[in-house]
C-alpha cells in the first residue's frame, strides 16, 4: 500500500503542470541556470511581500553611502542581499534564502541587482550589480562573489568591484556571464543604452584585452537597447538578447539578434517577448537555459500583474522558448498555467 501511494504521489507530482508566477514574492530580473540535474534561478529581491525582509547589518561606510537620498531612490535601500530558488522539474521550487548579503560586500550598501552564475573550477561564482552608481565619483558597479555551493553563501571574492567605473556609456549593472564552447568567459553587460562585452581572466576575478586590443567593447545592438542582455550560443550562432523600453512601463520587452562570435556585429531582427492584456504587462529582463543533450529550451523573466501600479512589483514566470527552422525565434506565448515538468537525467 505503501509504495503505491507514493508511486501515485510521483505520478501527479510528475504530470503537475506549474503556475505563473512559479514563486510567490515580488522579485525580478531572474537568471536560470542548470548546476547538474538541478535548475536554478537567481533574481533580484524587487521589495516587500506581505511582511517587510529581515534587517541587514550595515557598517558605517555602508551607513554613509545609503545616506545619500540625492543618489538613491527610496526603494532601492531595501535590495540589500539575494535569495535563489532551486527546482529538479522547473514546476515545484525551494527558496534558499540570503544566499548574497551586503553583510559580506563591504563596498555595497543597496541596489544589488541582477545576478548571473556560473559554476567554474569545482566553485559557483556569482555576480552582481550594486549601488547603481551615476557617475565614477561613487563606489560600486558590478562585483563578483564566490561559494562552493550554489546556494552560497556567496562572499565577496574581490573586496572592491570588479568594473567600477562607466565604459562606453554604459552603466556597470545587469552583468550575465557567457562560457563558450573552448571554456572561455565572458561577461556582456550594462545598463543606460549601452551595452559592453569583456573577456573574463582564467579565475574569473579580472577582465582581459580582447583579440583586437580593447577591453571594453561596445555591442550595442540597436538604438532600442536599454539593459538585461544575455548571451546563449545555438548551433554555431551567437544570440545577443535584450530589454528594451521602460523597466516600470507597460511597454518594457526583449528583442534579439544573431552574430558569428560573442563580438558580433549584432544587429536587432525582433521582438520576443512582450506584454499581453489578458495575462501581465512589464515583460523582460529575462534569461534562456537548454536542456543538455536536447534542443529544448526555457525562458525565465519577470512581469507585472495586470492592475498593478508599482514598478517593483514584479513576478517570476518561466515559459517554453522555440527556435524557427531558419534559427530564429519565434515569439514567446505568456501564460498563467507554465510549463510542464522536465526533469534532468
Amino acid at each position: 500500500m505503501k509504495r503505491a501511494l507514493l508511486a501515485t504521489a510521483a505520478a501527479v507530482a510528475l504530470h503537475a503542470q506549474a503556475a505563473n508566477p512559479i514563486v510567490k514574492g515580488w522579485y525580478a530580473d531572474p537568471e536560470i541556470r542548470l548546476f547538474g540535474d538541478t535548475y536554478w534561478i537567481y533574481p533580484t529581491y524587487s521589495a516587500d511581500y506581505e511582511q517587510p525582509a529581515r534587517p541587514t547589518a550595515f557598517t558605517p561606510d555602508q551607513q554613509r553611502m545609503r545616506a545619500r537620498s540625492d543618489l538613491i531612490w527610496a526603494p532601492f535601500l531595501k535590495q540589500t542581499f539575494l535569495d535563489a530558488f532551486s527546482s529538479r522539474d522547473l514546476v515545484h521550487w525551494a527558496r534558499h534564502e540570503r544566499v548574497l548579503d551586503v553583510a559580506h560586500v563591504a563596498w555595497a550598501a543597496y541596489a544589488v541587482w541582477a545576478p548571473s552564475a556560473i559554476a567554474h573550477d569545482g566553485k559557483y561564482y556569482l555576480f552582481f550589480g550594486a549601488n547603481d552608481i551615476k557617475s565614477n565619483d561613487q563606489l560600486g558597479g558590478i562585483g563578483v562573489a564566490v561559494s562552493d555551493r550554489p546556494d552560497g553563501p556567496f562572499k565577496d571574492a574581490l573586496g572592491k568591484p570588479l568594473i567600477g567605473r562607466i565604459h562606453n556609456g554604459a552603466q556597470p549593472i545587469d552583468q550575465m556571464v557567457f562560457k563558450d564552447d573552448d571554456g572561455q568567459a565572458y561577461m556582456v553587460y550594462g545598463g543606460w543604452k549601452h551595452a559592453n562585452v569583456v573577456k573574463l581572466a582564467p579565475d574569473l576575478l579580472g577582465v582581459v584585452p580582447l583579440p583586437d586590443g580593447t577591453t571594453y567593447k561596445d555591442i550595442t545592438p540597436d538604438p532600442d537597447y536599454v539593459e538585461g542582455p544575455f548571451m546563449a550560443k545555438r548551433r554555431g550562432v551567437y544570440y545577443f538578447m535584450w530589454s528594451e523600453g521602460e523597466w516600470t512601463g507597460p511597454d518594457y520587452r526583449v528583442a534579439y539578434a544573431m552574430g558569428p562570435s560573442p563580438f558580433g556585429p549584432f544587429k536587432r531582427i525582433g521582438t520576443i517577448l512582450a506584454q499581453d492584456g489578458k495575462i501581465a504587462r512589464g515583460a523582460g529582463h529575462h534569461s534562456i537555459v537548454n536542456v543538455p543533450g536536447t534542443d529544448e529550451w526555457y525562458i525565465a523573466y519577470h512581469r507585472r500583474p495586470l492592475g498593478e501600479t508599482d514598478g517593483n512589483h514584479r513576478e517570476l514566470a518561466v515559459e517554453r522558448l522555440y527556435f524557427n527552422d531558419d534559427g530564429t525565434i519565434r515569439p514567446v506565448v505568456m501564460t498563467n498555467e507554465g510549463v510542464a515538468p522536465r526533469l534532468v537525467r
